[in-house]
């Protein structure tokens, strides 16, 4: 069973997510804003982290730096959400080390779809699934 870290500030989507992964069979831990996000990947070493890019205190582009910038957790997937998809978001997002990018609401689907890409190590499904 793979364990994703969810950083999201919001409870109802943090709720709301969290139950939709582990009826799918998911580990799910979870943190509020980027340090506590930062500090989880180390501490609960997950298979994925899916990161709210609008947290309180350091937002999840700087998280994402971090997490890429350190030993332990810069083989860790990163996939980027974003209610605020504006042009140049999914390259701002790559160039802070995410491996993916999906907007907000989920669409459920297609996130799983990126999750089990980047699980398997499965560059061309990702490619070809990472537009929103």
């Amino acid at each position: 069973m793979a364990k994703i870290l969810l950083v999201e500030d919001n409870e109802m989507n943090r709720d709301m997510l969290s139950r939709r992964l582990r009826r799918r069979g998911y580990n799910v831990v979870l943190a509020v804003d980027g340090p506590s996000g930062v500090k989880m990947a180390q501490t609960e070493a997950p298979d994925l982290v899916l990161m709210d890019m609008s947290l309180p205190v350091v937002d999840g582009w700087e998280a994402t730096r971090r997490l890429k910038t350190e030993a332990a957790t810069k083989h860790i997937p990163v996939i980027a959400l974003t209610a605020h998809a504006m042009s140049g978001d999914r390259e701002k997002a790559l160039e802070a080390g995410c491996d993916d990018y999906d907007t907000k609401p989920v669409e459920l689907p297609r996130l799983l779809e990126k999750i089990e890409a980047l699980l398997t190590g499965d560059e061309t499904a990702s490619a070809e699934i990472s537009a929103p």
